[in-house]
């Protein structure tokens, strides 16, 4: 048994155009850095729930649904990711077998070593838990060796929760302390591509310098990190397997 995973793709399912790049555009500018395939998969635009801007200058829905599809391929290109769009719609984001099976098949192609989405609680946004789960049963369904989609039966890629916008509410407690300091001003460019959500960009540059004052706290003196540390907060869904505690 190997103590630390081999290098693979990365795989992020969001629920909205913009999710992926507030709560985990420093671990896909990461895996992108090392070499690594990382691919996001959108379930939907935002387009209803997360573009007021644009619904206020009196953008009709096909335009929303064009500049946030826009936005969001900028945001991954900066970020070194591909970029897949399902327009499943939002608010409400409705849950599908469809969708499922769709999903089971990003999986199947990819066969990801590692899976970030949505915790399964968020009371301000249903879209969210809507996606984890869909993202969640997909991953199962892929394992099945009788399911029937193209491709090979998944592994166990490990699932990692990113951090939802109130974490006091969403039951969310930070067991993993991700060092994004490398990468931050990727995930910096990437957010400033989303400018139908410009109110997020200083908010989640703060968090980071806060998860990035915790990370350097609990990994101890010894380590030597920059004052300006920044980071990432994940929950692991799964048990880490392992033969060394670390």
């Amino acid at each position: 048994m190997s103590s630390v995973p081999d290098a693979g793709p990365l795989l992020v399912i969001s629920a909205h155009a913009g999710d992926f790049v507030w709560r985990a555009g420093g671990s896909i500018a990461l895996a992108a850095e090392r070499g690594e395939r990382a691919k996001v998969v959108c379930l939907s635009f935002g387009e209803r729930g997360e573009s007021a801007k644009a619904w206020r200058a009196g953008k009709t829905l096909k335009e929303i649904k064009e500049i946030r599809r826009t936005e969001a391929e900028n945001a991954a290109a900066a970020l070194g990711a591909e970029i897949e769009f399902l327009d499943a719609g939002d608010y409400p984001l409705q849950e599908s077998a469809e969708l499922v099976d769709r999903l089971v098949g990003v999986y199947r192609e990819l066969n990801p070593s590692v899976v970030l989405t949505h915790p399964l609680t968020d009371p301000y946004n249903g879209d969210h838990p809507a996606a984890s789960r869909m993202a969640l049963q997909a991953r199962v369904l892929a394992q099945a060796v009788g399911y029937d989609a193209p491709g090979e039966p998944l592994g166990a890629p490990p699932v990692f929760f990113f951090e939802p916008h109130q974490p006091e509410q969403c039951g969310f407690v930070p067991q993993v302390l991700l060092d994004i300091t490398a990468v931050f001003d990727k995930k910096r460019a990437a957010m400033e591509c989303l400018p139908a959500q410009q109110h997020m960009w200083d908010y989640y540059t703060d968090l980071a310098r806060r998860r990035g004052v915790q990370l350097k706290r609990n990994a101890g003196p010894n380590l030597g990190l920059p004052h300006a540390t920044m980071g990432e907060a994940y929950m692991r869904l799964y048990p880490q397997v392992t033969d060394v505690l670390l």
